[in-house]
């Protein structure tokens, strides 16, 4: 953008003539390098020149014109790139709201067959544990009424029953003779029962 010369001058666009040469005195009379210190010279060397470039549009009717109707365009442009700039900020807030929605639904989609697969899981094991109770109810009623009729119901052992008396005979045995070997078990047997004296 070019520079604003009513903005050097510390004027309004719609400032008059007289106005303009008021406010260039003023500025000349502030910035002038020969009225600054020594420090400040070179920085008031450049304002001035800024001043008299700004002075020497403003001040001449057509130059004025011209200068108005090209930052009228320049604003024009200026504006349009501020809508395009807002626009695209729309743009890439709809994509990211886009984006998130997008996110959060599969999120719930994934929670949503989550709890589904838990709830089949459930419900089937509900149905498993359903059936065996009512196997077993009537399994149990069926052995009470072979029970009322007088019958003796004998159990078939399975593998693991037999393996069960197995173990328990062999914890048995070790627990017996663990304890045979107590002195003083060991003594009460001899004493009162010489049989086991040849055992130990």
């Amino acid at each position: 953008m070019k520079k604003n010369y009513y903005d050097i001058l510390e004027i309004n666009k719609n400032a008059s003539q007289e106005i303009v040469e008021k406010a260039y005195k003023t500025l000349a009379k502030k910035y002038h390098p020969d009225l600054q210190d020594d420090i400040l010279k070179k920085d008031a060397e450049i304002k001035m020149k800024e001043i008299n470039e700004a002075y020497n549009i403003i001040s001449h009717p057509d130059k004025r014109k011209l200068y108005d109707e090209e930052l009228k365009k320049d604003e024009a442009l200026e504006k349009i790139a501020e809508y395009n700039s807002y626009q695209k900020n729309i743009e890439n807030i709809k994509k990211q709201n886009q984006n998130y929605m997008q996110t959060e639904l599969d999120n719930l989609k994934k929670q949503n067959e989550e709890y589904n697969r838990k709830k089949q899981e459930e419900l089937y094991r509900f149905e498993q544990e359903k059936k065996q109770a009512i196997q077993k109810a009537y399994y149990d009623a069926y052995i009470q009424d072979l029970k009322s009729r007088g019958y003796k119901i004998r159990y078939k052992k399975t593998l693991k029953d037999y393996f069960r008396i197995f173990i328990t005979i062999i914890v048995t045995f070790i627990v017996l003779f663990l304890i045979f070997q107590i002195p003083f078990v060991k003594n009460f047997f001899i004493e009162h029962l010489g049989v086991l004296k040849n055992l130990f």
